[in-house]
C-alpha cells in the first residue's frame, strides 16, 4: 500500500455514502429489531425475507469492500509528520477496526437473519455499539487534528473536495 497525496473523489464519495447509510441504519433500526424479536418468539415465520435494514447492510458491505480495495490499491495520504507516534497508531487501529466492522457487521447480520440464530445477532448488536464508539472517537480525532494540531486532516475528506477543480481525483 502506497501513500498518496490526497484521497480520490471516489474514496471521499464512498466515505460519505457509508456515513449517510450508517446514520440511516442507526436511526431506523427499530423495524429490524421488532421483526427479529417476532421471528425469535415465533409470531412471524422463521424465514428470511428482504427488509430495508438488510438491503442497506448489503450496500454498506459492498461499498466497504470497494473502499478497502481502493485503499489497498492506491493507499491513503500520510498522517501528519507532527502527530505523536501514539496517535498515529490509534488512527491506524481505528481505521482498521472500521473496515473490519463495516465488513463483519453485514456478515453477522446476514447470518443471523438467514439462519435465524441469536449468537450472530448478539455479535451484530455488540459490534454496532463498538462502531458508535469508534465513530465518536473518529470525529473527536478529526476535530482535534484541526483545532489542536492545526493539520489539514479534517479538510482532506471534505465532500467539497469532490467538486473542486484541481482537487481530489
Amino acid at each position: 500500500m502506497q501513500n498518496q497525496i490526497e484521497y480520490s473523489r471516489t474514496q471521499i464519495a464512498l466515505h460519505w455514502a457509508i456515513v449517510v447509510l450508517l446514520l440511516g441504519q442507526y436511526l431506523l433500526h427499530g423495524g429490524i429489531e421488532a421483526a427479529w424479536a417476532a421471528r425469535m418468539e415465533g409470531s412471524i415465520p422463521n424465514e428470511p425475507f428482504p427488509n430495508p435494514h438488510t438491503i442497506v447492510g448489503l450496500i454498506i458491505f459492498v461499498l466497504a469492500l470497494w473502499r478497502v480495495g481502493l485503499r489497498v490499491r492506491h493507499g491513503a495520504p500520510a498522517l501528519p509528520e507532527k502527530e505523536p507516534a501514539g496517535l498515529k497508531l490509534v488512527a491506524k487501529a481505528v481505521h482498521l477496526a472500521f473496515y473490519a466492522l463495516l465488513i463483519g457487521m453485514p456478515i453477522s447480520g446476514a447470518v443471523a437473519w438467514v439462519a435465524g440464530i441469536a449468537v450472530p445477532a448478539d455479535v451484530h448488536g455488540v459490534a454496532a455499539k463498538i462502531l458508535l464508539g469508534l465513530i465518536a472517537l473518529h470525529v473527536v480525532g478529526a476535530i482535534t487534528q484541526k483545532i489542536w494540531f492545526k493539520t489539514d486532516v479534517l479538510i482532506r475528506m471534505s465532500p467539497k473536495r469532490m467538486w473542486m477543480k484541481g482537487g481530489a481525483r
